[in-house]
């Protein structure tokens, strides 16, 4: 059993505890309308743009900072100039929690994004319920029915969507189920989920099939550099998600002014 396999295993037993402890109507029937909405797609629309994660661990970093603070990263991530932020809220193999995305929510002005595996409609109410302004679909975990019902229902809930995609197999299946691409994203991961290797040249190799025009890309995982950011922009993507490099510099903001200008 793979890494993802085991996430996945994990993340079904996670989900159906919480149905257990908080039901799906319950949750739509709660859902907070004290949370404002922001737009990622109109963000990147209008320039190019940095996604910053927040994370505490990951299966292929190992720990990163198990006492981070959200609400302090999140406030210098918005100071600094970012377009949006991811939260990692996969728990256990990310120590994540969707407490997490409440607390930056709370905090930040701009749009923040439910980074976690989505398997079932519930995790979807439920990241709407603590604010998320848009949720990721990863498209080789899920297959053609389910994602055409989260889309329906991300789309009724006024959320936005991050629709991350691997290789041409999961790109010709998001272009066979979506043709409008309003408030979407398309993200190409570096990251293959089943070795953890990263590597950029998936964005450059994928970007080719896409029409920039009408589409807006963002590639994710393993940028390190201004210069990587330079080279994919160059190519027609539209913005970064970067975590790690980050996370780990000695100074937040100096490294995020980097990859900024």
């Amino acid at each position: 059993m793979n890494i993802l396999e085991k996430i996945l295993e994990e993340k079904r037993k996670i989900v159906e505890k919480k149905k257990k402890e908080i039901s799906i109507e319950k949750l739509n029937n709660r859902i907070s309308e004290n949370f404002r909405k922001y737009s990622i797609y109109n963000r990147l629309k209008e320039s190019f743009g940095i996604i910053c994660e927040i994370k505490r661990t990951s299966p292929s970093s190992g720990i990163i900072n198990e006492n981070i603070d959200f609400r302090k990263i999140a406030e210098i991530y918005e100071k600094s100039g970012v377009s949006g932020i991811s939260v990692l809220t996969c728990e256990p193999y990310f120590a994540g929690s969707i407490n997490d995305l409440k607390d930056v929510k709370e905090k930040v002005k701009i749009p923040v994004l439910m980074k976690d595996f989505v398997i079932d409609e519930y995790q979807i109410y439920e990241g709407n319920f603590y604010g998320a302004d848009f949720i990721l679909l990863i498209v080789r975990i899920l297959d053609d029915e389910r994602l055409k019902k989260f889309i329906s229902i991300c789309k009724n809930l006024n959320l936005e969507i991050l629709v991350e995609v691997f290789d041409v197999y999961d790109l010709k299946r998001i272009f066979n189920i979506i043709e409008d691409w309003e408030n979407k994203i398309l993200g190409i991961n570096n990251r293959d989920l089943t070795t953890l290797k990263t590597d950029i040249n998936n964005t450059l190799n994928l970007i080719k099939y896409i029409p920039t025009d009408k589409i807006i890309v963002i590639s994710e995982s393993g940028i390190k550099s201004r210069n990587d950011v330079e080279i994919l922009k160059n190519e027609g993507v539209k913005g970064v998600l970067v975590g790690e490099a980050i996370l780990r510099s000695k100074n937040i903001e100096e490294k995020i002014k980097e990859f900024i200008n």
